[in-house]
C-alpha cells in the first residue's frame, strides 16, 4: 500500500484523540525506514527516477530493512515495552502493526512479500497488489468514509464542549 494511505489510516484509527503526529508517523514507519531511507538516497546520488525502481539495483540492507521494519516480531515487543510507560504513546504506534496487517495480503511474492514473522520465519503470501483497482479503490473509499467520521466526530465534541 502506498506510505499516505498508511499514514492516514494510523491517523484515522490511532491517533483522533491523541498523538496525531505520532500516529501518522507510525502508520508510515515500516516504509519510511526502508523505502524512505533509499529514496533519499537516490535523490542524493541523482539517481532518483519515477516509480517502483527494478529489485536488481535495490541494496541489499534495504531488504533487511523492509524485512525488519514489516515484522510483528519486532514491532509488538517494542510497542508492548512502550506501553509499559505510556499506553497513550503506545495506542498511537498500533499504527505500525496495522500497516504490516494491510501490507500481508497486498504485496505480491515478485515485490516485497511482507514477512510478518521475521526472523523466526520467512512466511509470506502471494497477495493481490494494492495498485489494482480492486484493492486501490475500496482503501481510497474506506479513507474517506474513515476521515469523514473522524472530522465529524471532532466537530460533535467541539460542539459539545462550547454548550
Amino acid at each position: 500500500m502506498d506510505t499516505l494511505s498508511h499514514a492516514l489510516w494510523g491517523y484515522g484509527l490511532f491517533g483522533y484523540r491523541r498523538h496525531t503526529w505520532l500516529a501518522l508517523l507510525f502508520g508510515a514507519l515500516p516504509d519510511l525506514c526502508s523505502f524512505g531511507a533509499y529514496l533519499v538516497l537516490r535523490v542524493i546520488d541523482g539517481s532518483y527516477q519515477v516509480g517502483p525502481p527494478p529489485l536488481a539495483g535495490m541494496p541489499s540492507w534495504l531488504f533487511i530493512s523492509y524485512d525488519i521494519w514489516h515484522s510483528f516480531v519486532i514491532c509488538l515487543p517494542i510497542i508492548g515495552l512502550v506501553a509499559l510507560w505510556r499506553r497513550d504513546i503506545a495506542f498511537a504506534m498500533l499504527g505500525w502493526p496495522f500497516h504490516i496487517v494491510l501490507d500481508f495480503p497486498f504485496h505480491s511474492l515478485r515485490y516485497f512479500p511482507t514477512p510478518i514473522f521475521w526472523p523466526i520465519s520467512d512466511f509470506t503470501i502471494d497477495g493481490i497488489p494494492w495498485s489494482n483497482p480492486k484493492i486501490w479503490l475500496p482503501n481510497v473509499a474506506g479513507l474517506i468514509v474513515l476521515l469523514a467520521y473522524r472530522h465529524r466526530q471532532k466537530k460533535r465534541e467541539s460542539r459539545f464542549f462550547r454548550d
